[in-house]
């Protein structure tokens, strides 16, 4: 996995790294829009390199296979998060401040909504035996990052204190789910709502619910 600067106090990368940064996430687009599009089997290196208008050897530079380069996605995503949160007031409460910053990375005010074709593809593509491993790297490197954002907001230690990896896994994990329902649901609920969901229940300390229409029912009372 080609490693991100974890968000430094010594200001924003130059030049060369932000160039470098921006062609990993060209590459990374280019080979999940290929993958999705066109299906796992049919896409290359060379296609992918082409797509992104660059040279196979440049992409060999950063990358090791489509994997890997469609997994790098998630970690720029993530490391996008942890600068945002660096960035936001530092009086504002900590689970706000999560939530408004994978809203900005996840689901941008911007961002179109999904044809459920693209959807489908997504799904597809996820299934891939070859990508989960790379998945399982990414997220944690994710996690690393993160949980240094949330260290240097909180004044703890990420190697030493639990609270900063605790947060960053359970940022994660919710994250995840929220995707995983977004690609899921026959109703395609925005994901801005379902996110924004999983963090109004993780600052509530995930409150057991209520049972719902289709939830457990009640215990049937025993006779004498």
């Amino acid at each position: 996995m080609s490693p991100i600067d974890e968000p430094s106090a010594d200001g924003p990368p130059g030049l060369r790294e932000r160039k470098k940064r921006q062609t990993r996430l060209a590459l990374s687009r280019a080979a999940i829009r290929l993958c999705v599009l066109h299906g796992w089997a049919e896409v290359t290196i060379e296609r992918i390199a082409a797509e992104a208008d660059v040279s196979v050897r440049t992409f060999r530079n950063y990358f090791a296979g489509k994997a890997e380069a469609i997994a790098h996605s998630h970690l720029e995503r993530m490391t996008g998060v942890a600068e945002d949160l660096l960035a936001r007031p530092a009086d504002e409460p900590l689970w706000e401040a999560l939530r408004r910053a994978v809203l900005g990375r996840f689901a941008p005010p911007d961002s179109v909504p999904q044809d459920p074709r693209w959807r489908e593809g997504v799904r597809l593509m996820l299934t891939e035996p070859a990508l989960a491993g790379e998945i399982v790297k990414a997220g944690a490197a994710a996690e690393r990052t993160l949980a240094a954002a949330v260290a240097r907001r909180t004044g703890t230690d990420p190697d030493h204190d639990l609270h900063p990896r605790l947060v960053a896994a359970v940022v994660a994990a919710g994250s995840a789910v929220a995707v995983e329902h977004g690609l899921r649901s026959a109703s395609a609920e925005p994901l801005d709502t379902v996110l924004t969901r999983v963090f109004e229940q993780l600052a509530a300390g995930l409150p057991v619910p209520q049972p719902g229409p289709h939830g457990p029912r009640p215990a049937e009372e025993t006779r004498p």
